[in-house]
């Protein structure tokens, strides 16, 4: 007769807003519990009544990173998470790892994905910051997670509370394109705060069309599109965006600098 199986996982908040995870196995005499390899299991107290088998780690004693708060900020498309450890164990670093839920037409999801390592400080008893910019977002909610990684190759997983949420803009806008002067290529990032038509043109000194960079309907969102001016002369030029929504109209021209 196979026996129950039970793993009971509490986030608790303790004193000094630390962020602990207990971990409990429970099962009968004579039942096997497969570690697979990467897990990390560790508890105050384990009591094993059978056999495991597998790569893994069983361990008692304090986890291997002692986090103490894990927070985010947003400005506009950018979103920068923090987090400290009050203590580290053998602690290679953290994976930061993201799923979406944009606001796209037709909805969608996407799963977890890496998107950074940050190093960790090996052992450590003293209280440690760590930082990290995820830039120029798209309009949706997002959820982040870090998976923090010992030197064994173990590892366990720490999530942000609540979602983090990325609005459209509010106005048109454009930017100065980057790098200025460009050589030969530069970003240039705008803003629509409705559905609408844009158009993104160069124009040479005496005014002449030269490139049209963008001619679409484009949803509400922050954009950023490249400009590649490898078939260009050295010089100045203008770039200029028009975009048309259902209640507004906007333009706008700055000027660029091609440096070859």
């Amino acid at each position: 007769m196979k026996t129950k199986f039970f793993i009971l996982s509490v986030i608790s908040l303790l004193t000094g807003n630390m962020l602990f995870a207990q971990s409990q196995i429970l099962y009968n005499p004579g039942s096997i519990i497969d570690v697979g390899s990467g897990a990390d299991i560790c508890a105050d107290a384990i009591i094993i009544n059978g056999a495991y088998s597998g790569s893994g780690t069983i361990c008692t004693g304090a986890l291997p990173v002692g986090l103490s708060s894990f927070t985010s900020s947003v400005n506009k498309r950018d979103v920068t998470l923090m987090w400290v450890t009050e203590w580290e164990l053998n602690n290679s670093g953290f994976d930061i790892e993201r799923s979406a839920f944009l606001n796209l037409p037709e909805g969608g999801t996407s799963e977890w994905k890496k998107i950074a390592f940050i190093p960790g400080h090996g052992t450590s008893n003293v209280s440690i910051g760590y930082l990290f910019k995820d830039e120029k977002l798209k309009a949706g909610n997002y959820k982040y997670r870090l998976k923090q990684i010992d030197y064994n190759g173990n590892y366990e997983y720490f999530s942000l509370e609540p979602d983090v949420s990325i609005y459209p803009p509010g106005n048109f806008e454009m930017s100065q394109n980057y790098p200025n002067p460009s050589n030969p290529k530069s970003k240039i990032s705008f803003e629509l705060p409705e559905e609408g038509r844009v158009t993104i043109k160069i124009y040479d000194i005496t005014g002449r069309e030269v490139i049209t960079l963008l001619d679409e309907t484009r949803a509400a969102d922050y954009y950023t599109i490249e400009f590649d001016g490898t078939n260009l002369a050295s010089g100045v030029y203008f770039y200029r965006i028009d975009a048309a929504g259902s209640l507004q109209h906007f333009s706008k021209t700055l000027k660029m600098i091609l440096v070859k």
